[in-house]
């Protein structure tokens, strides 16, 4: 029976051809992009080239891109990069309660250093209000950081209104865009952000590379200490065949940025169908707002059935959904996300996170369905 994978959120396949651009990288390059013989200018065109290739794509100029280890580095580099070079300017920092945990739990580490962290409160689609984060500035504060697009339910936060709000009050604004790459249009020079997170892994590239754009004049206090790689702003020799296959799948990913939008929302909204035909529109309960959200996630709790007892279920019919986010769904607590959208006990301990991506196909979207009727009828019996 051919595996369904349903958790693209968590991690992506990687694409054939960007498997095949980092082979040949990794076969044909051994210099470091340091060093000034002819390997190592080498390996320089290869990162040059892809810098220039991701930025632009993205809207930005190259040197506002530091390549990182992914999306929690880069989350990490914003918010302790800020706090270090603004610190004497303010300790006050706004976040919103369905961040990602690299988000969060850096703010923890922050608040024992001595700042001080509002965390703002989401409606029951998971969506930030403005006026919270208007009222929320004070005259100390010095970062705001509200992501893109969730990473549980998918909601798209208004990150155009709330970066002019930041940029009225001279305060930095961050968003973790790990999500909405390759899922939505994403320009640095036009959205009124100075730092932005992605990650090359949930769009088909490779694990283990990110990047954080920072918006040219923004102060930035680095992470990593060594050689004077990225511009001083990230030490470490980097990663030629990452950073390579990281380009790849950028230019993949917003060249057919269109057609993917269409098929994921497409499968999406053919999962609710087939749901509602093969299990009833009763049995489940949508979670994600379908009108303003990334179109590969859709979070749908079936009420009676506990999150873990449906994804065992799944997976005994060789179909990989997740809970949450994936680095806290093996540990079986319950959402912070969903938490914080107060939804009722009984949606909570029934939530299910499915997100598609590339191979998925209209047959297995109807398997799907057709499998999860009868893990409900077989569980509520």
């Amino acid at each position: 029976m051919k595996s369904i994978y349903l958790d693209h959120a968590a991690s992506t396949p990687v694409h054939p051809e960007v498997a095949q651009t980092m082979v040949e990288v990794m076969t044909g390059t051994h210099g470091n992009a340091s060093s000034v013989h002819s390997f190592g200018r080498a390996a320089k065109r290869i990162v040059s080239s892809a810098r220039d290739n991701i930025a632009a794509r993205l809207g930005c100029h190259p040197n506002e891109l530091v390549f990182t280890a992914g999306g929690t580095e880069s989350d990490n580099m914003a918010l302790f990069g800020t706090a270090e070079a603004l610190r004497e300017q303010g300790r006050h920092i706004i976040t919103s309660q369905i961040e990602h945990h690299a988000v969060l739990h850096a703010c923890a580490a922050l608040e024992s250093r001595g700042y001080e962290v509002t965390y703002l409160p989401v409606d029951a689609t998971g969506r930030v209000n403005p006026d919270d984060v208007q009222a929320a500035i004070r005259p100390d504060t010095i970062l705001i950081s509200i992501m893109f697009g969730n990473n549980e339910v998918g909601t798209l936060q208004p990150i155009t209104e709330i970066g002019n709000m930041a940029r009225e009050h001279g305060v930095v604004f961050h968003t973790d865009a790990v999500q909405a790459l390759g899922a939505v249009p994403i320009n640095c020079s036009e959205l009124p952000v100075d730092l932005i997170s992605f990650s090359s892994h949930k769009i088909n590239g490779p694990q283990g590379i990110g990047a954080l754009y920072v918006r040219q004049g923004t102060k930035l206090e680095p992470l990593l200490h060594g050689g004077l790689q990225e511009r001083k702003r990230r030490a470490g020799t980097e990663n030629l065949a990452g950073i390579a296959g990281f380009g790849k799948a950028v230019e993949l990913a917003t060249d057919q940025l269109e057609a993917r939008q269409e098929q994921l929302d497409g499968l999406r909204r053919l999962m609710i169908e087939m749901l509602e035909q093969e299990a009833g529109v009763d049995a489940f309960v949508i979670n994600t707002p379908l009108t303003h959200s990334l179109p590969h996630i859709l979070n749908i709790s079936f009420p009676g059935v506990n999150s873990e007892t449906m994804l065992m279920n799944l997976d005994m019919e060789s179909i990989a959904a997740a809970s949450g986010s994936a680095c806290t769904s093996g540990s079986l607590e319950i959402s912070h996300v969903l938490q914080a959208m107060n939804l009722s006990e009984n949606v909570l301990h029934s939530a299910i996170r499915f997100s598609f991506g590339m191979g998925n196909t209209r047959e297995e979207i109807e398997r799907t369905a057709q499998k999860i009727a009868t893990i409900l009828k077989r569980v509520r019996k």
